[in-house]
């Protein structure tokens, strides 16, 4: 399957394909005529994926880049030692980088795509659910702070996305999970027929044969959006569903409790209990949402005091002009911004 990503200067393709890693070099040799490959992974994928994708690299000149595996290498320190790496290595602008890995890595790559030598190409090679349906697709490229979460930034978007749904059988089943949460709320947010599907299955193993078509369906809802919005200044907030709460969450426990995942599945349960007992949203919408989140192993609650978590709501990026755009839904399929602020939660005593 092959979707496209129009943009008004910049248009780039993603292939969807079981086993496509083996057809790399291939695809790769269409968009980018050098020699000399960065691939950028972690100490999870590399070990994995890595010598098979170098084999079918074989016409390149590859070295690579392994971080540790996780969201701490989303920091300053580890960005300096990746650019250290590719001075090390001559690396200049006729090169390409090749993140391999999940969302951390391919937000990584892509910063430092971004702002290495003013720009140089990239490719998103996504190994985790919630990257193939979510963050390998629309050019959002980032950096952590202590204080919160993607705080430094870019738009830039990679030359080529390939997605390979068949690596998903060597992901552990917390990361399934963790993905499952960005599927479900894309069938909250866009599609309704998405998340009656997803409902029906009832769990990982039913909905897996279908999974090459959710991953289809998730992006080319990202790709409409991300068309219609490239900046994340109007209609892309949407993307953002249960993440306002969500990466609240991460930051407030250092990354180290909830996978992203979990976090948006509590942002989004919490955030339409909230807007349903204030009557912005259908009755019934959060406990069917809860029943779905609950029937993929994904948590509602973090037992976390809401008093913890205003610090870093209060710099999440969709506060703008003194007020926090919510997401909301009117009902399951149909999202909405809602400007508010931070008392929109004072209801709120566990999160």
């Amino acid at each position: 399957m092959k979707i496209t990503v129009h943009l008004e200067n910049y248009s780039y393709p993603i292939l969807i394909e079981n086993n496509i890693l083996s057809c790399a070099e291939k695809y790769i040799s269409t968009s980018f005529k050098g020699r000399r490959i960065a691939i950028l992974s972690d100490s999870n994928v590399f070990p994995i994926y890595g010598a098979s994708l170098v084999e079918h690299l074989k016409d390149y000149q590859c070295f690579s880049v392994v971080l540790p595996y996780g969201e701490s290498s989303k920091s300053f320190e580890v960005l300096k030692h990746v650019y250290d790496e590719l001075i090390r290595n001559s690396f200049s602008r006729s090169d390409l980088i090749i993140a391999l890995g999940g969302g951390v890595i391919g937000d990584l790559a892509g910063f430092v795509s971004a702002t290495y030598l003013r720009g140089v190409p990239y490719v998103q090679i996504p190994t985790s659910l919630l990257a193939q349906v979510d963050s390998s697709v629309g050019g959002k490229v980032a950096v952590d702070l202590p204080q919160g979460k993607n705080l430094v930034g870019a738009f830039y978007h990679p030359k080529l996305v390939l997605i390979d749904p068949s690596v998903l059988k060597t992901l552990p089943g917390r990361y399934i999970n963790d993905g499952m949460a960005e599927v479900i709320k894309y069938g909250c947010i866009r599609d309704k027929e998405l998340f009656e599907t997803i409902k029906k299955a009832g769990s990982w193993g039913n909905l897996e044969p279908q999974i090459p078509d959710i991953i289809t369906r998730c992006v080319d809802i990202k790709r409409e959006i991300v068309q219609e919005d490239p900046e994340d200044k109007g209609l892309r907030m949407i993307l953002n569903f249960g993440h306002t709460l969500g990466h609240a969450l991460e930051q407030y426990y250092g990354y180290q409790r909830e996978s992203h995942g979990e976090a948006v599945a509590i942002g989004m349960a919490n955030i339409t209990t909230v807007s349903e007992e204030k009557g912005l949203t259908k009755k019934g919408t959060a406990r069917e949402i809860k029943e779905v989140l609950r029937s993929y192993n994904l948590p509602i609650t973090s037992n976390t005091e809401f008093s913890k978590l205003k610090a870093a709501l209060k710099r999440d990026k969709k506060n703008l002009n003194n007020a926090l755009n919510l997401i909301l839904l009117k009902e399951i399929g149909e999202s909405y911004i809602y400007p508010s602020s931070v008392d929109f939660f004072n209801q709120l005593e566990i999160v």
